[in-house]
C-alpha cells in the first residue's frame, strides 16, 4: 500500500552526476511506498525518466551552464554569477507553486540552492560545501564558504554523500573543520549500490565515459577517438548524451549514447580500463564497483582537479591532464583497482529516511 506522504526529488542538471547519483535515494524511497515525484529537466529528466518511468514527473529548469573551450573556466564562471544567482532566486518562488499544488511533504535537492521551503521540510544534498578556487582567486574561499553555510542552514537537513572517516573520498571539499549542526554523513551514493561486482569475461580494453557540460565534453570525446585511432585495441565510448543516439561500431570502437544503468554497470563490468572525467557521482560508482579507472580532470574546474590529485595521493586512481593523454600512457600507468569495503554506506542514508518518517508522522499528530 503506498504511503500518503510525498516527496520530491530535484537534481542538478549539470552532466548526469546528480541525476544519477540520487538513484539509490529514489530506489529507498521507493522501498518505504513513499509517492515519489521527480523534478528536473533536460538530460538529467530524460535519464530519471528512463529510470523510473512508472513515477511522475515534472519539468523543472535549473542552471544552464556551459565551460569554456579554453583551460581556465574562472572568467567564464565570474560572468555566470549574476545568471546564478538569478536562477537560485527563481527557483526558490517556483518550488513554492509545486509544493502548494503538488502537496509535498518533502523536498530533497542535489546542488539546487534555492529548494529550501518554510512550508515543508527540506533536505541538500552535496559533497561541496567548501568550493576551491584557483589560487590566484583563493582569498574568496573563506568569503564562499560563509555564504554556502548561510544557505545551507536555510535546509532542515544537508545530506553529504561520503564517509564521515578520516579515509574519506571528497576530502576538504566537505570534511571542514567547522561544524554544520545539520549536516549528515550518509556514505557514498552510487546508482550502483545495489549491483555486485561481477568480475567476467571482458570484451573491451578501454572503456571511455564521457560526461559534464559542453564544449569540454565533445573536446574530450574528440581526444578519446584520436587517441585509440590505429591502435589495436576494442574500445567502447559511452558519448552520455541524446537518449535517441543510435549504438554503433567504426573500426574497433563501439559507441553507445546515454545508457541506463544496467546497460552501462555491463559495459563497465565487460572492460578492463574505464576513463573518465574526475566528476564525483563518477568517482563514487568506480568505488562501489571497486574499478580500476583512469581520471581526466575538466581542464579549469577546480573541484575535479583538486578530487583527482585527492584520489590519485590516496592511491585510488591514476589521473592524467586533458591536453597530456595518452591511451597508451593511461593503461600503463592505471594503478589497480581500488579495494574498498565499508558497509555504513547504505544503513546511513535508510537512517536519514527513517528520520524523515518520524519527523512527519510528529508533524501531522
Amino acid at each position: 500500500m503506498e504511503s500518503n506522504i510525498r516527496i520530491l526529488v530535484c537534481p542538478l542538471n549539470w552532466g548526469l552526476g546528480h541525476a544519477s547519483r540520487v538513484v539509490p535515494v529514489i530506489q529507498e524511497l521507493i522501498k518505504k511506498e513513499y509517492s515519489v515525484i521527480i523534478a528536473a529537466d533536460g538530460n538529467a529528466l530524460e535519464f530519471l525518466k528512463n529510470e523510473f518511468p512508472r513515477l511522475k514527473t515534472i519539468r523543472f529548469k535549473s542552471y544552464n551552464i556551459n565551460y569554456s573551450k579554453k583551460n581556465s573556466q574562472v572568467f567564464k564562471m565570474a560572468l555566470l554569477i549574476p545568471q546564478l544567482v538569478n536562477w537560485t532566486v527563481r527557483e526558490h518562488f517556483l518550488l513554492k507553486k509545486i509544493v502548494r499544488d503538488e502537496k509535498i511533504d518533502v523536498v530533497i535537492s542535489d546542488n539546487r540552492y534555492g529548494l529550501w521551503n518554510k512550508k515543508t521540510y527540506t533536505v541538500f544534498i552535496t559533497h561541496q560545501l567548501n568550493i576551491l578556487f584557483p589560487w590566484i582567486l583563493s582569498v574568496f574561499e573563506p568569503v564562499t564558504r560563509q555564504i554556502v553555510k548561510l544557505i545551507v542552514k536555510k535546509y532542515d537537513e544537508c545530506w553529504v554523500p561520503d564517509y564521515e572517516e578520516s579515509f574519506n573520498l571528497s576530502g576538504k571539499l566537505s570534511h571542514l573543520s567547522k561544524k554544520y549542526s545539520n549536516r549528515y554523513f550518509i556514505g557514498p551514493l552510487s546508482r550502483f549500490a545495489f549491483y555486485a561486482n561481477n568480475d567476467g569475461i571482458k570484451k573491451y580494453d578501454v572503456l571511455f565515459i564521457l560526461s559534464g557540460p559542453e564544449p569540454q565534453r565533445t573536446i574530450l570525446e574528440n581526444i578519446f577517438i584520436q587517441s585509440v585511432h590505429g591502435k589495436e585495441l576494442k574500445v567502447a565510448l559511452v558519448r552520455g548524451v541524446n537518449l535517441k543516439f543510435q549504438d554503433i561500431r567504426e573500426n574497433r570502437v563501439s559507441f553507445f549514447g546515454m545508457l541506463n544503468t544496467p546497460g552501462l554497470y555491463e559495459l563497465i563490468q565487460r572492460s578492463e580500463l574505464v576513463i573518465c572525467r574526475s566528476g564525483y557521482s563518477s568517482v563514487m560508482d568506480l568505488v562501489s564497483l571497486n574499478k580500476k579507472a583512469v581520471l581526466i580532470p575538466t581542464p579549469g574546474q577546480t573541484e575535479q582537479e583538486y578530487l583527482a590529485k585527492y584520489l590519485s595521493d590516496s592511491g585510488l586512481f591514476f589521473y592524467m591532464k586533458q591536453n597530456e593523454f595518452s591511451v597508451e600512457k593511461a593503461i600503463d600507468n592505471a594503478f589497480p583497482a581500488p579495494l574498498i569495503v565499508n558497509g555504513s554506506s547504505k544503513t546511513d542514508l535508510i537512517q536519514r529516511i527513517d528520520f524523515l518518517e518520524k519527523i512527519l508522522k510528529k508533524k501531522n499528530c
